[in-house]
């Protein structure tokens, strides 16, 4: 069984990876993927709690071969218990040491709660709106920042970052949501970080805390 490497190293062969996935997107060459093998044990070094987009194939844009990634997609990358419980599994079963929140542009989980702020006669339904629901605290004071003047407001700006504070309120959700996973990042066992994926690019930017 392979050792876990740091959460550090981990990060670094993501970035690498989306590098390769960006040099690929820029050749005139077609994307080669390698046959999967069969992994008889999984041993993830990064655990990716990522938004259902198909547009945002986590394994391709990190350029990681099967077994490598533990993925964890909902509408919204956002927290609940589900998603809590299976990142601790996880981290507790496989030593895992790095976590990554990823969003990405033009989330329509997102674009949906903007639009419940902006016309609060917005109409989805219950199920959908419980996403929405999650997703609004983080959006709300940003909604107010940006109405505070009465001035018009640009949309894709708003939704731009608020699919930032998203990305951030599901890490701190995270971080102190759970204790098991606040005392690893404690005492250094894991790194939780978010990042945010342009679908026009390809790149993945990772924020600041």
């Amino acid at each position: 069984m392979k050792e876990n490497l740091s959460a550090q190293t981990v990060l670094e062969n993501l970035k690498a990876g989306n590098e390769r996935y960006m040099a690929n997107l820029a050749s005139t060459k077609p994307l080669t993927v390698a046959p999967p093998e069969l992994v008889e044990e999984q041993k993830p070094s990064a655990i990716i709690l990522g938004c259902s987009d198909a547009r945002v194939p986590v394994e391709l844009i990190f350029d990681q071969p099967l077994g490598e990634l533990f993925v964890i997609r909902v509408a919204g990358n956002i927290i609940a218990p589900s998603q809590i419980g299976s990142i601790e599994f996880a981290a507790e079963k496989f030593g895992t040491r790095l976590v990554v929140v990823l969003g990405h542009s033009h989330c329509g989980a997102v674009t949906a709660c903007v639009e419940t702020l902006i016309n609060p006669d917005q109409y989805y339904s219950p199920n959908l709106q419980s996403i929405v629901d999650r997703i609004r605290p983080s959006v709300y004071n940003l909604h107010e920042i940006m109405t505070a003047s009465d001035a018009e407001v640009d949309i894709d700006e708003f939704v731009n970052r608020a699919v930032r504070a998203n990305v951030r309120m599901s890490v701190s959700q995270l971080k102190h949501g759970s204790r098991i996973l606040e005392d690893m990042v404690t005492h250094g066992d894991l790194t939780i970080i978010g990042a945010e994926y342009d679908i026009a690019t390809g790149r993945v930017n990772f924020l600041d805390s």
